[in-house]
């Protein structure tokens, strides 16, 4: 058994990256990649269920939490180097991906280009298509908000999209978190993350390619990427499995975590240690 701890620092791509690393050092290794413009805190409750039977490592995406920017600009296939370098100076050879929204674009990317390096893939709210027009204006609108309205505005803007109805009403601990990794996101981050975005490539054309099991998990009520987005995906790999997680949005390890908690423990066992 294992216990390093949170937030240690090792340098990765020439910058500091920020993890938390607990669990069994003979067992699985899954590693946990958070949205845009959270950090590795988001899944506090995952770790806590899992690092009894798993080793858990969820880190900060550059620029977000307590790692650093650096100074190149952003992209999804930078954010993937960071990740196998990640991985490589830990010296884990094979590991399990969950990812969040952005997260999840990480792990598709990394699993369509470096598919030896992992056993499974675990997507939430996320999505293999690239920004429409429309979804693309709306990252310029965003940088533009920033910096008319500052973080905070952008901040209580987003949660009203990010969570569901009734966890607005409901989950106030959820909601202040989330409000507090937002507004501690640099502005340089968040721009940087939005261009990075709007770049962004699809991947829904090398979905038949992953041959590995693969968890797709998505809010009943994810209106930024929703269900029929996660059917899509379900649809084009071959033998994966879908649950749409009631009670809601599109945060849903957050807002629903005992149910994605028990979904995360039921598919594990299905994964054999390669």
């Amino acid at each position: 058994m294992i216990d390093l701890g949170n937030n240690i620092k090792i340098t990765v791509n020439n910058l500091t990256v920020s993890y938390n690393d607990a669990g069994s050092d003979e067992s699985l290794v899954i590693i946990f990649i958070h949205g845009f413009p959270f950090n590795k805190s988001m899944w506090k409750k995952q770790v806590e269920a899992l690092k009894n039977n798993y080793r858990v490592i969820a880190y900060d995406v550059r620029g977000h939490g307590s790692s650093e920017v650096g100074d190149e600009d952003f992209s999804i296939e930078l954010f993937v180097k960071d990740l196998v370098n990640f991985m490589d100076a830990l010296n884990i050879d094979r590991a399990i991906l969950c990812g969040l929204s952005m997260g999840g674009y990480i792990a598709l990317n990394a699993i369509a280009n470096f598919p030896e390096r992992f056993d499974a893939l675990i997507l939430s709210d996320t999505s293999c298509i690239a920004d429409t027009p429309e979804a693309k204006e709306k990252r310029f609108m965003a940088i533009e908000n920033i910096q008319k309205d500052g973080v905070e505005k952008f901040a209580d803007e987003s949660i009203k999209n990010l969570f569901a109805p009734e966890s607005l009403s409901k989950k106030r601990i959820e909601i202040a978190a989330v409000r507090d990794m937002i507004v501690n996101t640099s502005k340089q981050t968040l721009y940087k993350t939005l261009r990075a975005f709007y770049e962004r490539k699809e991947t829904c054309s090398r979905l038949s390619e992953i041959k590995v099991p693969v968890l797709i998990m998505v809010g009943k009520e994810d209106n930024i990427t929703p269900t029929a987005t996660a059917m899509l995906m379900h649809e084009n790999i071959k033998d994966s499995i879908i649950h749409i997680i009631d009670h809601a949005g599109h945060l849903s390890n957050m807002e629903n975590s005992v149910e994605f908690n028990n979904l995360l423990t039921k598919f594990l066992p299905l994964i054999k240690d390669t």
